[in-house]
């Protein structure tokens, strides 16, 4: 963390509370957005087309052992119309979302992809877990530009136990392969699992700043009903997770500041104020939610999920409210990344 340690040094990410350093690191982080993306906040419009899940990870409501989830598959139509309805409301991009789905169609989900860029122009991210090269090669020659694979933790011990059966460097690996495939590459982070340490957010920054990123996101981690982990037992504070969420992002931000970074909906679930903090603190995306309320209440990731019995419009209001609260404007166009200027439509 040398690069942060004349910004922040002394910083204890997990501290309860404001500290006497966490106005000048958010001004840090905000001033490093500005200079480096501007005041546009991009809206990416979600789409969470399947809640179907092969994993056990311990701290996801999706996992294949809850017997209590509803799970679905949006059909192509139901897709298509959350998409046209992103690109009406003036979204840029649609983040076509699932779990790692064991009877994922990749012939399908292509021409899916390939109908929302012919009907809607809009770009399209993909965040369906890990997936082989041949997979990522045929979304990639669909017209998917961005792929989100998230690493949640950089302490391969925590990671191996909060996701049995599953290796950090294969998911590494994959980023990797989507990177030479063409696509912008994101990742991202959990702050609060059980077991996580200071040191552990520390590492998490350097390793994210590593993977030469486009995209990152930094979320609070929120016990989930249907999960071993849904006690909380050893979890800090909502207000903590929600303020060492913000400190991550600011650091994120200073350390790597032309990220493409959202102030994400689990910050909004622990506190319907902290998606406008998080702008404020380095973000420059938000990611209403597209999907019918009869899907995306489904998608139970953790409970209380902001935004889930709210319509696509109700949903938009909101984000744009946030903008605009700061003085700050919606993005217009696909939003890519600034290392990527040239992709521009």
């Amino acid at each position: 963390m040398n690069a942060l340690r004349g910004i922040a040094p002394d910083l204890d990410l997990l501290a309860a509370g404001e500290t006497a350093e966490d106005e000048a690191l958010r001004r840090a982080a905000d001033d490093a957005r500005a200079r480096a993306v501007g005041d546009d906040v991009h809206l990416r419009g979600l789409i969470e087309f399947s809640n179907h899940c092969a994993r056990g990870c311990l701290y996801c409501g999706l996992r294949a052992p809850n017997g209590a989830v509803r799970r679905y598959r949006m059909p192509r139509p139901a897709v298509l119309r959350a998409a046209r309805t992103a690109a009406a409301l003036g979204c840029g991009t649609a983040v076509l979302q699932s779990g790692e789905d064991p009877a994922l169609n990749v012939a399908e989900l292509a021409g899916t992809v390939r109908e929302i860029r012919r009907e809607t122009g809009l770009a399209v991210t993909l965040s369906p877990g890990e997936l082989p090269e041949r997979d990522l090669a045929a979304l990639r020659e669909a017209g998917a530009e961005r792929y989100l694979l998230k690493i949640e933790t950089s302490n391969a011990a925590l990671f191996r136990r909060l996701r049995p059966g599953c290796d950090p460097e294969t998911r590494l690996a994959c980023l990797e392969t989507a990177r030479r495939l063409g696509y912008q590459v994101g990742s991202g982070s959990m702050v609060g699992l059980p077991g996580q340490t200071a040191e552990d957010l520390r590492r998490d920054i350097e390793t994210l700043r590593g993977l030469d990123l486009d995209m990152a996101s930094v979320g609070p981690f929120i016990p989930c009903e249907g999960t071993p982990l849904a006690d909380g037992a050893n979890v800090p504070s909502a207000e903590t997770r929600v303020r060492a969420t913000l400190r991550m992002m600011a650091l994120l931000r200073i350390a790597c500041p032309e990220l493409m970074m959202p102030a994400t909906t689990a910050l909004a679930t622990l506190d319907p104020g902290a998606r406008r903090e998080g702008l404020r603190w380095g973000a420059n995306v938000i990611m209403p939610n597209m999907g019918d309320p009869d899907f995306k209440r489904d998608y139970r990731i953790y409970p209380g999920k902001a935004d889930t019995d709210a319509g696509p419009e109700a949903a938009w209001r909101r984000a744009v409210g946030a903008i605009e609260s700061l003085g700050r404007r919606a993005g217009r166009g696909p939003g890519h990344s600034p290392r990527r200027r040239g992709e521009e439509a």
